[in-house]
């Protein structure tokens, strides 16, 4: 078949798609309303596509890399839509996380005949993502998949390697995405859900009835992950930097400064998992055991992300979001400002990790962790919202704070000294 004859059946099983969507549901209004984002600015350079929330930053995966979400039925109709516009946008998007392993999950459904892109806006797209984009996404999830999807398979696989084909995993349920990634985090269009229950209906021949989740265990007296700062401090005799903390920092200081790409590169779930299982336990960890440097690199960005609470605290989160609208001259004194009046136990443990971060990026001439490569990387590891997760818009002063503490580690911290504190 001619790439003419596939596009005409593609464009076939489409309206076969929105029939049978119209069939099953009580169709709304073809556009779901944009996205409303309180944090996006009226004067952001993509204004006009990031309104719609079609792309969307969703949390982490289960290697702790970013996962970034694109919601198909969030796109208007085309002449509403400008697509050029739209894949800068998704490649302005990118630009912040191709530095470091990420994560793309593709939520099909809601691709109409209306509001898809041209067979040639697709080809397009996959040229102008060259080896920077495809090289560190590490897995790409298709949710929803229909006969459209194979038939954009065949025409696109003379184009497609087979490296980049491999990251491709298609998933037929929602609740599949558990097994990859954090679900809770990720911003799924209501949309979407009721396509899956409606799919999972027509599966069993009724709705799936509501699992229960038996309550959490109560934490071992060992405990590091998933627990307060508190909690750790008041099982290890008062210390107040947590022992996770202390060795991962302490290792990575001796051997890992000047290794290329630290904290950019994810390591295996299954070792991480082991190691975590180890900490919580009680249980001493040698890494040099592991032979990977990324290991306990990556074990102190989780150790912060399961926090119950960021580092940064909740009732920072606002603050920090108003950096970019304080003058440049007065941002580090808004900065010191903010970090002032952190709990005093926070404010020890986040003085330890900047100051060794800001290590880190003095030696960025062989390490290549700028101070704001090493923003991107733990900016949403220190200071997330208390409800769902960070906005992209919400990105850029959270990543602008975070590179201010690193930068100007010295000057911020040095006004503030507590007894009992210790640095790396």
């Amino acid at each position: 078949m001619s790439v003419v004859d596939y596009e005409k059946l593609a464009e076939i099983e489409l309206q076969k798609d929105e029939a049978e969507d119209t069939q099953s549901t009580q169709e709304e209004t073809f556009m779901s309303s944009p996205l409303e984002d309180p944090e996006l600015n009226i004067n952001h350079p993509y204004y006009d596509v990031a309104r719609h929330g079609i792309i969307q930053l969703g949390g982490d995966d289960n290697s702790g890399r970013k996962v970034i979400t694109f919601s198909c039925c969030r796109m208007p109709p085309s002449h509403q839509l400008n697509h050029t516009r739209l894949l800068e946008y998704l490649k302005y998007t990118l630009d912040q996380y191709v530095e470091n392993d990420y994560t793309v999950v593709y939520f099909h459904y809601g691709l109409k005949s209306l509001n898809k892109p041209s067979l040639k806006w697709l080809q397009t797209a996959y040229k102008e993502f060259d080896r920077k984009y495809k090289k560190n996404l590490k897995a790409l999830y298709v949710v929803h998949p229909t006969n459209f999807i194979k038939i954009l398979w065949n025409i696109f696989k003379p184009l497609i390697s087979h490296k980049f084909g491999k990251k491709i995993t298609y998933l037929n349920y929602l609740s599949d995405l558990r097994e990859h990634l954090k679900y809770d985090q990720l911003n799924i269009p209501q949309e979407v859900i009721r396509h899956d229950e409606n799919l999972r209906g027509k599966q069993k021949g009724r709705l799936p009835l509501v699992v229960k989740v038996p309550p959490p265990r109560p934490p071992l007296p060992t405990q590091q992950f998933g627990v307060s700062l508190q909690y750790i401090k008041d099982k290890n005799k008062g210390e107040l930097i947590p022992p996770v903390m202390k060795e991962t920092v302490s290792y990575l200081k001796r051997k890992g400064l000047q290794v290329e790409g630290l904290f950019r590169r994810s390591a295996s779930i299954q070792t991480i998992k082991d190691v975590q299982k180890l900490y919580n336990q009680g249980k001493s960890v040698n890494f040099d055991d592991y032979h990977d440097i990324h290991i306990p690199a990556v074990i102190l960005k989780t150790f912060l992300r399961e926090l119950p609470q960021p580092l940064l605290t909740f009732e920072c989160y606002d603050h920090i979001l108003g950096i970019t609208s304080v003058e440049s001259s007065l941002r580090v004194s808004r900065c010191k400002q903010i970090i002032q009046g952190l709990p005093e136990h926070n404010y020890i443990v986040l003085k330890y990790l900047i100051c060794f971060l800001h290590m880190v990026s003095q030696e960025s001439i062989y390490n290549r962790m700028t101070a704001s490569s090493l923003a991107c990387v733990f900016g949403l590891n220190l200071i997330w919202p208390s409800k769902g997760t960070a906005s992209l818009s919400a990105l850029v002063p959270l990543n602008l704070f975070t590179e201010l503490l690193i930068d100007f580690y010295t000057n911020i911290f040095n006004s503030r000294t507590v007894p009992g504190e210790i640095l790396p």
